[in-house]
């Protein structure tokens, strides 16, 4: 009897695949390249038998095996089938995510010579070319050259094939097109390691005679200890003159040696600048009754949530850290996650302070080969602190103790693309499958975490006052519909803002300014018509993006439009499309028309921006923090990145402009954003030894969730947004799942979600109510036209079998799974 082994790869279907053992068995969790549809792929292995298939079924043997031992433990593997059935997700797919190996496992294409080539070949061969081809001389001349190249049936790679025929990628792949060559990818394992080159002395050779630049090579290494990285010689050496070919000659004579060692990882980090470390700190009574319940139930060894409910500025990450060296001194490892990569390097910072080279980091700015170095650091228990974004909910940690999740309410947790998982959830679940203690921590925790608490499922903890009794800063609303009435103008800043930022200015205090829109403007119209440019592959406006250069208030031809949900770029035109008008505008104030606005309105003040357009990497925002940190900027404009967890004590005024316009989405959780917002970004205000205040501009100030945004009464909110959750039937008093139906033809999309909208009727689902099908929000997007469906239960039981029973009759239909989105407890409905 043979064996075999089950593999779950990466691909949209709801199964796994079964391959024979040839040679090495694999175990459980381990990795395998296996062929799949003409490719080679790599998979997870998660079942080995000896269960034979039908006789009439082919079974294709394992092409290679990874890993000697299961790199995913047990607990990894009972997640990812957790998660495949929670969220309704491909297991493979799954276990991709929890994997960031990439980097281990090389990619490329490979060439064969089909068979219609091969006749090709041989008639050319026998009458010559008819030379009847679109391709000049030139391109069929090489054509038959890589055929005669690949006659022995031999694959190749494409950079073999251009260098022996000079065939670049478009001719092979038009060759491929004609069924001349057979295309496959191919997957081999690569070392990973990041090393680097470093130049030694040999100390006891003897000097022979030497010339000027070989002596300065000599001595530039004998300078910094006879030991210097290759890179920085060479840097060194390019500003005095002296060749590169210099350190090659002395290596020759047996002078200097090169040697290969690993090189060191930068976990960045901002300066403390004068403050104390969040561990340095002494815990009020509020901070030392919430660890103390933290760390009994550590000492337990038993899974337990707790909603870790602390004001902004209450000090909930020195509860954290104090929390991870108990932790520590129990044998156990710790995993913070933070909601988005801007976090990271504050964090990081203090984490080193606190626990040196215990500490790792995980998120998705890191290359492929750092990702991987830090992920078998942690999976052989190097790094016993690992600090990350919501994929290092995955990370292999070793005899793992406590989780946290900060800022638990935020959207960036719940991952907007297959598997669809929420890391606040999965981190919840993790904790549970390793009977290890999480905490969920926020100053304006997510409903369906209050509601949990409310129900008993969590602990609930509680710090309403601020360190060291420092009061909340003050909230003053400024309604814009009467600043338009005294004014008779739209302004970005209103006159009390103005005023206010000057004051604080004046006094040599900082001052930070929430606009939440990148660009310039977001959205260019014509006068004439009222046509607005969109996208050409989402139904969205394009948003303007002026050149640091210019200063004239009207679009002008060749300046930048950018669409901010798929990327692409276009110029302003220089006339209307619809009606040929040159009247086009800016309407819609973005951070960079913000930033323009101050610099006229405060010219000796230190302006900075913080977005997405000037923080691209995580070394822009270390910059960035560290000269905000430092006063080197004393005024700060930016979207919604500036309102979480930053500490600078310096902060007196935060101003908030244009994040009410977020009410009028069409999305049950609107409110609440705007509430969360306007909470987090205040709590940036007054958090050193000077008191605070807040200016919100507002065209809403009686709504209610200004209005106790205004009052920092979270709980008064809660109560008020439960009422229109409760009687809408609404998360957390129900579970939703977003189903959206997708195909680049819109006939086919609108099609597709007839069909299944048919079968919901038909299927007279009593526990489950379906909303749809409808166009969704934004109804192309990235040239994909879109219909959803929004499926309500009581139970989240009915809601999954509803949409396993919705997925196995679409497959019936013919309507691919990638086509089909199963956003289970979506986030966002757009």
């Amino acid at each position: 009897m043979g064996l075999f082994c089950d593999v779950a790869l990466p691909v949209p279907l709801d199964q796994v695949f079964t391959y024979a053992v040839n040679g090495v068995v694999p175990v459980v969790g381990a990795r395998v390249l296996v062929p799949f549809s003409g490719q080679r792929l790599m998979g997870v292995v998660v079942r080995v038998h000896e269960d034979a298939p039908a006789d009439d079924f082919e079974i294709k043997p394992v092409q290679q095996v990874l890993d000697d031992a299961a790199l995913l433990p047990d607990e990894l593997m009972k997640l990812a089938e957790w998660i495949a059935a929670y969220y309704v997700a491909p297991l493979g797919e799954v276990l991709r995510g929890m994997m960031p190996l990439a980097a281990e496992v090389k990619r490329h294409f490979s060439y064969r010579i089909a068979e219609a080539g091969r006749r090709v070949l041989y008639e050319g061969a026998a009458k010559g070319s008819s030379r009847r081809s679109k391709l000049t001389v030139e391109e069929q001349n090489r054509e038959y050259a890589v055929l005669n190249y690949l006659e022995g049936g031999e694959q190749a790679k494409m950079s073999a094939l251009r260098s022996a025929t000079g065939a670049n990628k478009g001719l092979l792949e038009g060759m491929v097109r004609k069924k001349w060559l057979v295309r496959e990818a191919v997957a081999e394992e690569r070392d990973a390691r990041r090393l680097e080159k470093i130049a030694v002395l040999v100390a006891e050779a003897r000097l022979p005679k030497l010339n000027e630049n070989q002596t300065a090579v000599l001595a530039e290494i004998a300078a910094v200890g006879g030991r210097m990285r290759v890179r920085d010689l060479r840097l060194s050496l390019s500003r005095t003159g002296v060749p590169e070919s210099t350190l090659g000659t002395l290596v020759k004579r047996g002078l200097v040696t090169i040697e290969e060692v690993a090189e060191e990882f930068h976990l960045g980090g901002v300066g403390a600048f004068g403050k104390k470390h969040a561990h340095e700190h002494a815990l009020n009574e509020a901070q030392m009754e919430a660890l103390g319940t933290i760390a009994a139930a550590m000492e337990k060894g038993v899974f337990r949530p707790h909603l870790l409910y602390g004001v902004t500025g209450s000090g909930k990450t020195s509860v954290y850290f104090a929390a991870m060296q108990r932790a520590l001194d129990a044998g156990k490892s710790a995993l913070l996650l933070v909601p988005e990569i801007g976090l990271t390097p504050a964090m990081a910072g203090q984490m080193v302070a606190a626990f040196g080279g215990e500490v790792a980091l995980l998120h998705s700015q890191l290359t492929p080969d750092e990702r991987a170095e830090q992920w078998h650091r942690i999976r052989r228990g190097e790094a016993r602190i690992v600090v990350g974004t919501r994929s290092a909910v995955f990370a292999p940690m070793v005899e793992l103790g406590l989780i946290i999740v900060d800022e638990e309410h935020d959207s960036s947790y719940k991952q907007e693309e297959t598997p669809r998982y929420h890391g606040r959830d999965v981190a919840v679940m993790r904790a549970k499958l390793n009977d290890a203690v999480v905490v969920l921590g926020s100053a304006t925790p997510s409903l369906e975490s209050w509601a949990n608490a409310e129900k008993g499922r969590y602990t609930r903890l509680e710090m309403r006052q601020r360190v060291m009794d420092r009061p909340l800063p003050l909230v003053e609303l400024v309604d814009m519909r009467e600043e338009f009435r005294e004014t008779g103008q739209e302004q970005i800043f209103s006159r009390k803002l103005i005023e206010e930022t000057q004051a604080t200015l004046d006094r040599g205090e900082q001052v930070i300014l929430l606009l939440n829109r990148r660009g310039y403007s977001s959205t260019v119209m014509c006068r004439s018509c009222g046509e607005k440019i969109e996208c050409e592959n989402c139904s969205i406006s394009m948003t303007y993006h002026k050149p640091v250069s210019g200063n004239d208030a009207v679009a002008q031809p060749g300046q930048r439009l950018e669409c901010h949900y798929c990327g692409s770029r276009r110029s302003v035109p220089k006339a209307c499309p619809k009606c040929e008008s040159e009247h086009l505008y800016f309407l819609g104030a973005g951070s960079q028309q913000g930033e323009e606005r101050l610099q006229e309105l405060f010219p000796t003040a230190r302006i900075g921006r913080m977005d997405r357009d000037t923080v691209r990497g995580r070394s822009d925002m270390e910059r960035l923090l560290a000269r905000l940190h430092g006063g080197e900027i004393n005024l700060l404009v930016g979207t919604q990145m500036i309102a979480k967890g930053h500490d600078i004590h310096g902060v007196t005024l935060v101003g908030v402009i244009g994040a009410d316009f977020a009410l009028g989405l069409p999305d049950f959780r609107a409110a609440e954003r705007v509430f969360q917002l306007l909470t987090q970004v205040s709590g940036r205000a007054g958090r050193g030894d000077l008191i605070g205040k807040v200016l919100v501009q507002t065209y809403h100030p009686d709504h209610y969730a200004i209005q106790f945004a205004a009052k920092h009464d979270y709980p008064g909110f809660v109560a008020k947004e439960m009422q229109y959750r409760r009687w809408m039937h609404y998360p957390p008093f129900a579970v939703l799942a977003n189903v959206v139906v997708q195909s680049e033809k819109l006939e086919e999309a609108t099609a597709w979600a007839g069909t299944l909208g048919r079968w919901f009727q038909k299927a007279r689902l009593d526990k489950v109510r379906v909303l749809g099908p409808a166009a969704a929000p934004i109804v192309r997007l990235k040239r994909i036209y879109r219909y959803h469906f929004v499926l309500k239960a009581e139970k989240r039981q009915a809601l999954g079998q509803t949409l396993r029973m919705m997925l196995a009759f679409a497959e019936t239909q013919g309507i691919a799974r990638r086509n089909l989105v199963v956003d289970v407890d979506a986030v966002h409905l757009m």
